[in-house]
């Protein structure tokens, strides 16, 4: 590849603190993952983070915290990768989706009411792309039904609109440390929250329900431990946070990094035929996950060739979860039922953006873009 989809910017800073890590006595939950907790919170300006080992892990252990469960309904987008659902049906509750705006992506608020039900317990939006959803409208919904509100924020981790950033408005907010998000430890996640009831309860969760983790059955004085609720296991261990601490300085001059490639590409294609981009609305800061064009979907899959056969990565961020094989056999779902995210599925593909991408490789890109386009492999 010229250009991979996307490499980590992690370095020496990261090696240090793993090393740091390696040398204490725990490599499981324990002092780093603390200091990330408490670090990360202060950054959101959230009053309790709850790390775990990933997103999915975030968002279902949230809904078991709630109490939301079998014959629960949960509002939420088809636009989005699969976890978002997945975490809905492994708590025991259906997803109910709704359709998206057409110039973001995201979930349309307007369309939330008409699907709420006797059923409905809560509503989880995605903020796709890093492009946050509209959580004062959502949540004066939310308030209004008496219904939870949980982010699947797992692109937004810089995201800001009205002056709202994830996990201020909701219940909780959910966010990825996967291999390609703009902060990174392999894997991992973390819930957000302003409630330290919540916060507790996801503590213990996360750790069999048990009512101490490692660090405090062993840190000092042994005291017996409790199992106090049903729990699973989804803590964050030390190994993670080490990764991630060093990372938290450098997200504003990395979101920096890629808003400048993000407005390369946007200047490049304004005058291109047949590409559309989604839009950022006003009093909006865009986290800058991923930088996605929409194409004619006659030509996406093409164009996804052609940019390979350059050495350019690409992915395609999403298909609409309604189509997939398991949810269409599984609830019946057909095409037609959501146009707009349909129309965005069938369109979509992302182009590389991360902060270690040269001149040299955002050139290499638009060059790349703009020869499939001129020339796609069947012409």
């Amino acid at each position: 590849m010229k250009v991979e989809f996307f490499r980590h910017s992690l370095g020496e800073a990261e090696i240090q603190s793993i090393t740091l890590a390696l040398e204490g006595v725990f490599l499981t939950a324990g002092p780093f993952t603390r200091k990330f907790e408490e670090s990360f919170a202060q950054y959101l300006n959230c009053r309790r983070v709850v790390g775990t080992w990933s997103c999915t892990t975030a968002l279902f252990l949230c809904l078991k915290a709630l109490n939301i469960g079998r014959g629960d309904e949960v509002i939420t987008t088809p636009m989005t990768f699969v976890a978002t659902s997945n975490a809905i049906l492994e708590a025991g509750a259906t997803p109910v989706f709704v359709d998206v705006e057409e110039t973001t992506g995201n979930m349309d608020a307007a369309l939330i009411e008409e699907a709420i039900g006797p059923r409905t317990r809560a509503i989880m939006p995605v903020h796709l792309y890093g492009h946050m959803c509209d959580m004062k409208r959502i949540r004066h919904i939310a308030d209004r039904h008496g219904l939870f509100l949980i982010e699947d924020a797992a692109h937004c981790i810089e995201g800001e609109r009205d002056g709202i950033r994830p996990g201020q408005l909701s219940d909780a907010a959910c966010f990825s440390f996967y291999a390609t998000k703009n902060m990174t430890s392999g894997e991992g996640g973390a819930v957000a929250t302003q409630h330290d009831t919540l916060a507790e309860k996801l503590v213990r969760l996360r750790s069999h329900g048990i009512d101490r983790d490692a660090s405090g059955r062993y840190g000092g004085k042994y005291r017996h431990w409790d199992m106090t609720c049903m729990g699973y296991k989804g803590n964050m261990f030390d190994i993670q946070a080490a990764l991630l601490l060093p990372q938290l300085p450098r997200l504003k001059e990395n979101l920096e990094k890629r808003r400048g490639i993000f407005e390369q590409y946007t200047a490049a294609l304004q005058s291109a035929e047949g590409i559309d981009t989604p839009q950022i609305l006003p009093g909006t800061r865009h986290a800058h996950h991923l930088f996605t064009v929409w194409v004619h979907p006659d030509k996406r899959d093409q164009l996804i060739h052609r940019l390979q056969e350059n050495g350019i990565g690409t992915a395609v961020n999403y298909r609409p979860v309604h189509l997939l094989t398991y949810y269409r056999k599984t609830f019946g779902f057909k095409e037609d039922l959501y146009p707009r995210a349909e129309y965005i599925g069938s369109r979509t593909l992302s182009l590389p953006l991360y902060p270690r991408m040269t001149k040299e490789d955002v050139k290499a890109v638009i060059q790349a873009l703009d020869e499939a386009l001129r020339h796609p492999p069947n012409a």
